[in-house]
């Protein structure tokens, strides 16, 4: 078992207990703040994955914006002094028969895969060259002067988010 394998099954352990705490504990300012780990071991498993674009993605925005929103959420609305915040469902049986239904077709998934089953036999199989940086990729496609470039339909993502959190302000302003 080399390094990344290792360091794969670690963080895998780490994101599979996270994400029991963050439905089972009682307290729901704990389970947001088992939601950021949960966030940020996915973002080490992205990196393990050499897609360090989408690690600091998960990062800034899972980990950090998302999070946060649930925090600031939870601190505005007035759920009481009840230690009790987060109560069981009386469906939880149905979530077992989901869970278990979707585990098995990820499991199904791995074994019948044809990339897993190439990479059983001979190690042979698709493998990333370490010298191929996604970051840089992305920016060329981003910013090339020479292709076409994607920055006017970013420009006019943040146009309208700037339009839609103007927008929040004004009808949240009390007159």
């Amino acid at each position: 078992m080399d390094f990344a394998a290792l360091m794969f099954w670690i963080l895998a352990t780490i994101l599979v207990v996270a994400a029991l705490l963050v439905v089972s504990l009682r307290n729901i300012v704990h389970s947001a703040m088992a939601l950021f780990l949960v966030f940020a071991i996915a973002a080490g498993i992205y990196i393990l994955l050499n897609a360090e674009f989408i690690a600091i993605v998960q990062i800034l925005v899972y980990a950090g914006a998302v999070t946060i929103l649930i925090l600031f959420a939870l601190m505005l609305t007035r759920i009481g002094s009840s230690k009790r915040t987060n109560p069981a469902n009386r469906l939880w049986w149905v979530a077992v028969i989901i869970s278990a239904l979707v585990g098995g077709s990820v499991l199904y998934g791995i074994f019948n895969s044809p990339l897993a089953i190439a990479n059983t036999g001979t190690g042979a199989g698709h493998q990333v060259t370490m010298d191929f940086n996604n970051v840089v990729a992305i920016g060329q496609l981003l910013y090339s002067p020479t292709s076409y470039s994607y920055v006017l339909p970013f420009e006019i993502a943040s146009v309208v988010l700037l339009v839609a959190i103007v927008g929040a302000i004004i009808i949240g302003r009390e007159d």
